[in-house]
């Protein structure tokens, strides 16, 4: 199903400076490393949650992956200094008529789901599916600090049929976006945050546009999120990827890892005198 040819691919690692790396992350960069063969392995660093990152885990991400036998082209991208782009890319979607101010604050959207209504709330790839509650609101009566969000219904009316190629084994094959499912199971999805001035869905599809990414790997907790890249892709007219979402590292009790982790994190495995190789080892490569 994979007819780029190796020499042409370009995969990226693209982890947040917001704690340290740990066994996870090893197994998404050497995945990303594997599927880039004779082409392109890039880094990025997704520091738009300024009040998170940290500069002392940007240069631990380099060491850990320098120690692992990773090595990319520079200079590395850094989402922070891409601001105008992602500015640029919502103005577009603004002139399209598809995005729409939001003031809710989570209380609010919380209590809006919390009146009486048949069945259960659907979630998406965000959580619980925003209930429209400032959908509509133009954007000329915008304040500073709303967020944005992606008006799902207009956004697909603005695109033909769409689909996507997986390439991991869990999904592999061709998925089609189905709008009513779309509308009823993603929602209208925050493109800027207030603190942020964008989000992950945006700065992601943008950032592998200007990377010239062929195939995008990443977690299969990711899955979900796909459709919503790929509809961005479409609306901003900008060159489609491939996908491959690949297993998730776990724990003993079959729980996925996370940052607090620190009992896995590949500096601890490198003080205790654990070897790159023992890594591959532990991590099945």
């Amino acid at each position: 199903m994979d007819a780029m040819p190796p020499e042409a691919r370009v995969t990226r690692f693209a982890p947040s400076p917001t704690g340290p790396l740990h066994l996870g992350h090893a197994y998404a960069a050497l995945i990303a490393e594997r599927r880039a063969g004779a082409g392109r392995f890039l880094l990025r660093i997704e520091d738009i949650d300024r009040g998170r990152s940290r500069a002392e885990y940007e240069a631990q991400i380099y060491e850990d992956l320098h120690w692992l036998g990773l090595s990319w082209p520079a200079p590395v991208m850094r989402q922070s200094e891409r601001l105008g782009e992602y500015r640029a890319a919502l103005s577009r979607l603004v002139s399209m008529g598809v995005l729409s101010p939001c003031r809710c604050r989570r209380a609010d959207i919380r209590a809006a789901l919390a009146a009486p209504q048949e069945g259960d709330v659907p979630h998406g790839p965000d959580g619980p599916v925003y209930p429209g509650l400032c959908r509509g609101r133009a954007m000329s009566d915008a304040a500073p600090d709303d967020a944005l969000r992606l008006d799902m219904r207009k956004a697909l009316a603005h695109v033909g049929r769409l689909s996507f190629a997986e390439l991991g084994p869990i999904h592999e094959g061709v998925h089609g976006l189905e709008p009513d499912r779309m509308i009823a199971e993603v929602g209208d999805v925050v493109l800027a945050r207030r603190d942020m001035g964008t989000s992950y869905h945006l700065s992601v599809v943008v950032d592998d546009a200007a990377q010239a990414i062929t195939e995008v790997t990443r977690g299969a907790d990711l899955f979900a999120a796909t459709a919503i890249h790929v509809l961005l892709q479409a609306l901003l007219e900008i060159p489609r990827t491939s996908y491959y979402h690949h297993d998730l590292i776990r724990d003993e009790q079959g729980k996925r890892l996370a940052k607090r982790d620190d009992a896995r994190a590949l500096a601890l495995f490198r003080a205790q005198g654990a070897t790159p190789q023992d890594i591959r080892m532990r991590l099945g490569l």
